[in-house]
C-alpha cells in the first residue's frame, strides 16, 4: 500500500441487500468513464445504507450508497469522479426530512467529526464546520461572549442544513448571522459564498444543487455568556412546553405564509391529532407530525398532504412544506 493518502481504499461496509466487493473497482457508483468513483477516496462507503435509522421519523428506505468523507478534499475527488448523473444528497442530523419508502437512488454524504469543530476566530465571529449541532454552535458562542446565535439552540441539525435552509426560530435566522459558507459542488470544485450569494428567502437559499455546505463563518455581537446562558434556557424551556420533543418527528411541517401562522391554521382546519396509518398531527403543536408507532413515509406524507388540503378547503391557504421529502415511493 503507498504511502500516498489519496490512495488509500476507504472502508466498503456491506448494507443488508449489497454484493460483496472484495477486489477494488469491482463495486461502487461509477464515474462518467465507468471506473468507480472511490479509487482516490479515504472516506467509508456503505452500499444500500438505512437511512431510517439516521432521520427524526425513524422511517423509509436506503440509500444506494452512503458516502462519510474524511474531509473536504477527500469529497471533492470522489464528487469530481462521480457520474454527474448520479443524484448527492447531503444529510445531517435528518430531523427536517422524509426519506420515501423507495430510499434515495444516488450517494446521500454523511459528515463526521472532522466536520464537526467549531472555533472562535475573533471577539464577534465563530468559525464552524458543515456537520457542528446547534447546540454545539451557540455553547461555542456563548464560552466565547457571542450573542446573536442562541437560537440556534433551538435548531435540531447541522450547520450544513442550516445554511440550505436559511433556518430559523425564536427570532432569528442564518441570514442574520452568517458572512459566509465553504461549499463542494456536486462537480468537486470548492467554493466559498458570501452571504448575497446565497439568496436567502425565508426558508429558502439558492445554493446549488447537489453542493454540500462543509463549513461556514458566523458573526454575532458581544455578550455576556450569562446572559446568553440564560436565553438559551428560556428558549429550550419554550420548545420543551410546546413542541413534540420525545416523538418520532421532523420538526416544523409547513412554512409559515405571510400574515399567518402555520400551527393555527392547520388547528382551525380540524386537524388536532388527525391521523394516516401510523402518522399523526401532533395533539400538542399542530405544525408537527408524528410517527406515533411503525408509520411509513407514505403514510408521513400523505398526512401532510390531507392536511394541506383540509387547510386550503377551509382558509383559501396553501400551506407550503417546510421539511424535505426525497427520494422515491416504494
Amino acid at each position: 500500500m503507498t504511502s500516498d493518502p489519496k490512495t488509500v481504499r476507504p472502508e466498503l461496509v456491506e448494507g443488508p441487500s449489497s454484493s460483496s466487493a472484495t477486489e477494488k473497482g469491482k463495486n461502487g457508483p461509477s464515474t462518467s468513464s465507468g471506473q468507480t468513483a472511490f479509487d482516490n477516496v479515504r472516506g467509508k462507503l456503505t452500499e444500500k445504507a438505512p437511512l431510517a435509522p439516521l432521520v427524526w421519523f425513524k422511517s423509509g428506505g436506503p440509500a444506494d450508497w452512503l458516502f462519510e468523507p474524511r474531509d473536504a478534499d477527500d469529497l471533492a475527488d470522489f464528487l469530481r469522479d462521480l457520474d454527474p448523473a448520479i443524484p448527492v444528497m447531503a444529510l445531517g442530523l435528518g430531523s427536517n426530512l422524509i426519506v420515501r419508502d423507495g430510499g434515495f437512488p444516488g450517494v446521500v454524504v454523511r459528515l463526521g467529526k472532522a466536520f464537526a469543530k467549531v472555533e472562535a476566530i475573533d471577539a464577534t465571529t465563530l468559525r464552524c464546520g458543515g456537520g457542528a449541532s446547534g447546540i454545539l454552535v451557540s455553547s461555542t458562542a456563548r464560552d466565547a461572549g457571542i450573542a446573536g446565535m442562541e437560537f440556534l439552540r433551538s435548531i435540531p441539525g447541522t450547520v450544513g442544513g442550516f445554511v440550505r435552509m436559511n433556518g430559523g426560530a425564536y427570532g432569528g435566522e442564518v441570514k442574520d448571522i452568517l458572512v459566509d459558507a465553504d461549499i463542494v459542488l456536486r462537480s468537486g470544485e470548492r467554493r466559498t459564498l458570501a452571504l448575497p450569494d446565497l439568496g436567502y428567502t425565508y426558508r429558502h437559499s439558492e445554493l446549488p444543487e447537489g453542493a454540500v455546505v462543509v463549513g461556514a463563518t458566523f458573526r454575532g455581537r458581544p455578550g455576556e455568556p450569562a446572559a446568553i446562558q440564560a436565553e438559551m434556557d428560556r428558549i429550550s424551556a419554550s420548545r420543551e412546553a410546546s413542541q413534540p420533543l420525545r416523538s418520532k418527528t421532523g420538526g416544523s411541517t409547513f412554512k409559515n405564509p405571510d400574515g399567518h401562522k402555520a400551527w393555527q391554521l392547520v388547528d382551525e382546519a380540524g386537524c388536532r391529532g388527525f391521523a394516516v396509518g401510523g402518522a399523526q398531527v401532533s395533539e400538542k403543536h399542530t405544525n408537527f407530525l408524528i410517527n406515533s408507532g411503525e408509520a411509513t413515509s407514505a403514510d408521513i406524507e400523505a398526512l401532510g398532504e390531507e392536511v394541506r388540503r383540509r387547510v386550503k378547503a377551509k382558509s383559501g391557504i396553501e400551506l407550503q412544506w417546510e421539511i424535505q421529502r426525497v427520494g422515491v415511493a416504494k
